[in-house]
């Protein structure tokens, strides 16, 4: 594997792992709180992803997550990614407001920032290369809040979730469901957790949350991302 194609890999992965919301009726106000996870691919661990909520004020919340490149090839490109979404919360639900993702590799930059006009119903999405609109949905996040919406989804006793997401061109419908009930043992700790895997292709994506101890999953594993696995290490509520 190259030294480009493994970056890419890295930096997509990490953004789609930690990236699943919709509007989810009688959700509780949402809770500040810091997650941190240990990144591995192929069994080394390659990084570390911090994830916060934090209050904006005026009924608006940030969504960060924060991945450095800590061993492999990741660290010795310096491979660092953040995404910061801004969401409302709406009726019990999340939707999203803008949301930006920049990618700092040294030789390779990568950039997007998404604005949601709720009053005109409109996202608009630039790369840098000139920005392009599609029409919103009601309950619509975008990528990188898509665990934490799937993790309050399933604290609601949900069992099968559709959210639509806003990614480059339009809004799109992803599907997950809980497969079963699995031990689960992290460097947080062990846990009784619910797999979720993506309804379209159940081998690519598994997700394991303790939902009624965090809003977010306690492991990650994806294929189609380079290989990732994500474990909690720690979780503070503020």
């Amino acid at each position: 594997m190259t030294s480009s194609h493994s970056l890419r890999t890295f930096a997509a992965g990490l953004a789609l792992a930690l990236s699943t919301t919709a509007a989810f009726a009688a959700a509780p106000a949402p809770t500040p709180f810091t997650a941190t996870y240990q990144v591995s691919q192929g069994g080394q661990v390659i990084g570390e992803a911090v994830v916060s909520l934090k209050p904006a004020g005026n009924g608006q919340w940030v969504y960060s997550n924060q991945i450095k490149g800590t061993g492999g090839i990741a660290a010795a490109l310096g491979a660092n990614s953040n995404e910061t979404t801004t969401f409302r919360w709406n009726n019990g639900a999340p939707e999203t407001v803008s949301y930006d993702y920049k990618m700092d590799a040294g030789f390779k930059n990568k950039q997007r920032h998404t604005d949601v006009n709720w009053t005109s119903g409109q996202v608009t999405v630039d790369e840098g290369k000139g920005p392009m609109t599609y029409p919103s949905a009601p309950g619509m996040v975008d990528r990188n809040t898509t665990s934490y919406a799937l993790g309050l989804a399933l604290r609601a006793g949900k069992q099968s979730v559709s959210l639509p997401v806003a990614v480059k061109r339009n809004v799109e419908t992803q599907e997950f469901k809980v497969a079963g009930k699995e031990a689960v043992k992290v460097p947080a700790g062990s846990f009784q957790a619910e797999r979720v895997v993506r309804s379209s292709d159940q081998n690519s994506f598994n997700a394991w949350y303790a939902p009624q101890k965090y809003p977010v999953p306690v492991k990650l594993s994806q294929s189609d991302g380079g290989n990732l696995e994500l474990q909690l290490v720690s979780f503070k509520g503020q």
